[in-house]
């Protein structure tokens, strides 16, 4: 009897690794690469939050809090206030009040500028265009110069009324960031740091910085 020799058939084995091979992710690799997606952007998000924190206290570090030393240190050597009075750079009689002063004019002939120097302090104007004004650059989102004012003001939630280094034109994210830098606290009402009228919001809640750009908030100088 003649034997048959029968010739095996790969076509189906091929098929079924061809069809193997090139099958899609499974549900793990598409977990694995979800959770590497999510740390990445955690890391950008929280690399901006960084960012914005460390310009935030650049600027209470290098601008406010310079300008509240500022008026400190003329106190200590005169015993009389900055800006309250011609004498102190102001425009008015003394008082006891910032003369209401803007940035815009700190370098008069007798200003406030020329006020410090007189008794061999030094005009902070770090990073600033102006003495009492102060440029992002486009550090935030555009470049807004805040202008900064020596004031007396009375709008207050508490009736009180204060001497204050009085800001406008301020990126609402920065006023936030510095109330909690010198308040710990994010209020807009209360404490030294706070939204200009601070009546604005009775629960003490800032503007969303995503709707409103800018604020203007004011520090309170207490002797």
């Amino acid at each position: 009897m003649k034997t048959i020799h029968r010739i095996p058939c790969n076509h189906k084995k091929s098929n079924h690794s061809i069809l193997r091979n090139n099958k899609g992710f499974t549900l793990i690799e598409l977990a694995i690469v979800l959770v590497i997606i999510g740390l990445i952007l955690g890391s950008v998000l929280k690399g901006k939050d960084l960012i914005n924190s460390a310009k935030q206290k650049n600027f209470h570090s290098t601008f406010l809090k310079t300008w509240q030393l500022s008026v400190a240190s003329y106190y200590d050597r005169t015993g009389y206030l900055l800006g309250d009075g011609v004498i102190n750079g102001g425009t008015a009689a003394r008082d006891g009040h910032f003369d209401n002063i803007s940035g815009a004019t700190f370098g008069a002939a007798n200003g406030i500028d020329a006020t410090l120097k007189k008794v061999g302090l030094e005009v902070p104007v770090t990073n600033m265009v102006n003495s009492g004004q102060y440029s992002f650059k486009g550090a935030y989102s555009g470049t807004q110069t805040i202008l900064m004012y020596l004031y007396y003001l009375t709008s207050h939630t508490d009736g009180n009324a204060d001497n204050r280094l009085y800001l406008t034109n301020i990126p609402t994210d920065l006023a936030i960031g510095l109330d909690k830098i010198i308040d710990s606290q994010m209020d807009s009402t209360a404490g030294s740091f706070r939204q200009y009228p601070d009546n604005t919001d009775a629960t003490g809640a800032w503007p969303d910085a995503s709707t409103t750009a800018v604020v203007n908030a004011s520090l309170i100088i207490d002797f």
